[in-house]
This record gives C-alpha cells, sequence and structure tokens, in this order.
C-alpha cells in the first residue's frame, strides 16, 4: 500500500493532534492518529517523514527553550518509538523485499536513533533488505556484522558533531573491507561538508534522499588505496588533538576549580547544579576536543553560541562561559589551534549570542 501524498494543509494538521497525543502522554490516541492517517490512504512514508519526524523535531526544540523537561522529552521520545514500531508491524506497510541488503546504523557513541530508524523505515518501505543496527554501534562490531551479512552498502547516522571521531574510524574500516558508506545526519553539517572532510563515499541530507542515493548505486571503495584516517586530515599530525583529548578529564577538573574560586555566584549552588554545570564544562571541553579533530572554527563557536542561548533559557548568565573560555586558553596557551578555536568562540560569545533553540547537532 503506497498511499497518497499529503497535502500541506492535512499534514499540518495531523500534526498537531500527534503533539497534542505526545505531550499529553496519550499513546494510544497517537497510535489511532497514525492508523487512521494511513487508511485514510496517507502513504506510510509520508507519516514517517512529515507527521512524525517534524513532532519529534519539535519535542527537541522544546527542550532546548525550557519549555519541556528532561523527562517530558524522555516520555514524548518513547511514544514516538513505539508508534514507529507499531506502524513498522501493520499489515499495510508490509512491502516484500525487491532490492539488495543494506545495514542502517548509528555510530559508536551516538545515542540520537530516531533519524537512523527513520531511514530504515524508509528503505524497508521501498523493498531493500535493511539490517537496522539501532543506536551505539561499536565500529568492531559493525565491521563483524558486515562481514557476516554480506550487506551491499552501509547508511552511517549520527546527531551530534562530538561523534565525528567516531564516525570517522567507521568510515575507513567499512571502506577497508569494500563496502561503501553513505552517511547523514546533522553531525555532517547541513551541506555535507563533514562527510566530504572524512572521505565518506556519499552524503544525504533527509531520508528521501538517501534512498534515492541508494537507488542511484555508490560505488565500492577501491581497496588499493589504503587510505588512513590521517589521509583525509593532516592536520593530525600535529599531535594537538590528540593531545588535549587525553587530557580532557583534567581540563574538565581544572576549570571547575578556576570557577569555584573565581565567579562568586558558584558559592550559592546546589549539588546539582554544580553536578550539572561539570556537564556543560565537560561538553564544552568535548566540542573543543572535536573541533581540533576536524580543524574548523565554526563547530565550536556554533556550539559555543548555542549553549549560551540553553544557558539564558534556564536563568542561568551567559556570561558564566567566559571564564570558562579564559580558563582552558590559559591551560591550552601552548597549543595554537586551540587558542585560536578560543579565540574565536570568545569573539562570537561577545557579538552574536544565540536564543535557545535547535541544536547544531540535533535531527531535524
Amino acid at each position: 500500500m503506497t498511499g497518497h501524498d499529503p497535502d500541506a494543509a492535512g499534514v499540518q494538521t495531523l500534526r498537531g493532534l500527534l503533539w497534542t497525543a505526545v505531550t499529553e502522554r496519550d499513546e494510544y490516541r497517537a497510535a489511532d492518529i497514525v492508523f487512521a492517517a494511513l487508511e485514510d490512504g496517507l502513504a506510510a512514508e509520508a507519516i514517517l517523514l512529515d507527521v512524525i519526524a517534524p513532532v519529534q523535531a519539535r519535542v527537541g526544540t522544546e527542550w532546548a527553550a525550557n519549555r519541556m523537561s528532561v523527562a517530558q522529552e524522555h516520555a514524548a521520545s518513547a511514544i514516538t518509538e513505539r508508534i514507529i514500531a507499531a506502524l513498522a508491524h501493520h499489515p499495510a506497510t508490509r512491502t516484500p523485499p525487491t532490492r539488495s541488503r543494506v545495514t542502517v546504523a548509528c555510530v559508536d557513541q551516538e545515542w540520537h536513533a530516531l533519524p537512523a530508524r527513520l531511514l530504515a523505515e524508509v528503505l524497508t518501505l521501498r523493498g531493500w533488505q535493511v539490517d537496522f543496527l539501532g543506536a551505539q554501534v561499536p565500529t568492531p562490531h559493525l565491521i563483524a556484522h558486515l562481514h557476516h551479512s554480506g550487506a551491499d552498502a552501509v547508511a552511517l547516522s549520527s546527531s551530534i558533531p562530538s561523534r565525528l571521531p567516531a564516525a570517522h574510524a567507521a568510515i575507513t574500516a567499512c571502506q577497508a573491507i569494500g563496502v561503501p558508506v553513505l552517511v547523514g545526519g546533522a553531525a555532517f553539517g547541513a551541506d555535507g561538508r563533514y562527510a566530504r572532510l572524512l572521505g565518506a563515499n556519499a552524503w544525504a541530507p533527509d531520508a528521501r534522499a538517501a534512498a534515492r542515493r541508494l537507488a542511484d548505486g555508490i560505488p565500492a571503495p577501491d581497496l588499493a588505496t589504503g587510505r588512513q584516517q590521517i589521509d583525509d586530515l593532516p592536520h593530525l599530525a600535529d599531535q594537538e588533538y590528540t593531545l588535549v583529548a587525553r587530557s580532557q578529564g583534567q581540563l574538565v577538573k581544572e576549570v571547575l576549580t578556576r570557577l569555584e574560586d573565581g565567579f562568586p555566584a558558584m558559592a550559592a549552588y546546589t549539588a546539582h547544579q554544580r553536578e550539572r554545570t561539570a556537564e556543560d564544562i565537560a561538553h564544552i571541553v568535548e566540542f573543543l576536543t572535536v573541533a581540533l579533530y576536524t580543524d574548523d572554527d565554526d563547530l565550536f563557536t556554533t556550539f559555543i553560541t548555542w549553549t549560551a542561548g540553553i544557558l539564558s533559557a534556564r536563568h542561568v548568565p551567559a556570561r558564566s562561559l567566559h571564564p570558562v573560555l579564559n580558563t582552558l586558553a590559559t591551560e591550552l596557551k601552548d597549543f595554537p589551534r586551540s587558542t585560536r578555536l578560543i579565540d574565536q568562540a570568545r569573539r562570537a560569545l561577545d557579538n552574536a549570542p544565540a536564543p535557545a533553540g535547535t541544536h547544531p547537532g540535533a535531527p531535524a
């Protein structure tokens, strides 16, 4: 059952109905809305990509703006996942496989599985034999699966840019055994810049484009090249990324200590607030490290301005980021690329603090 394409007004209405059901934690009503749309002739692919996916994206936006708690976001996401599973098993959506086998997986350390799940369901609807491995797939396990399954291609998903080093390792490992890699997800940039940087065979901005790209065929990688990760990123030869990555834990401890000494407001923090502050610092150091990996200033500055917006929405002054960046600058003063990235971030924070909104690495 292919169904018909959606009209804009009808889709908007369905999104509104599903949003209400999801945010009121009414799973049965959410399922009824989706199944009714299917029975009315709306294509399952359209329900997935034009109704369910935008509702889930709105969940992320509402969390970022502090209009939805973490618990509410988790509850809504869990309902969305179960509705997708129920839709996949509906008799009207079953499609006999007519195409070859593809493996769909999230890179190691990537827990945002919804974009990959949506792609897996779209490919299944289009007749592909799909092995969906889910979230957080360690690269050795992925390679073992490919040897066993004989997949013709791999579709790798990552939503958070800090997972790019893991994505790079997975890309080169898959290619080393002759399996081409299509990547997607917000981590690779809205224009696919990081997909190209890391040497992926193909990139797609969304599930429909990914399905088309796979249908067109992705040539197998040339096994004779013997490409290494440093071949894609020659700047890694300066060892700055490696040294900073190894010292992440110590950097977080040092910044937290300096904040306690130099930021008076922290004296009134609860234990929970202090824990969250340590987590925020860890994320900042993590993004600085991955910006060193890619040698990309925008990656770090975008994260810093996004963080400023998140903090402001939660009534934490964005100026609290300045002592964090200043301490990092002091600790990393002998690292020229780190110094450049921190200086750019400080200027971005001064000139264009961002309001709370969509995470630069959140699924669209």
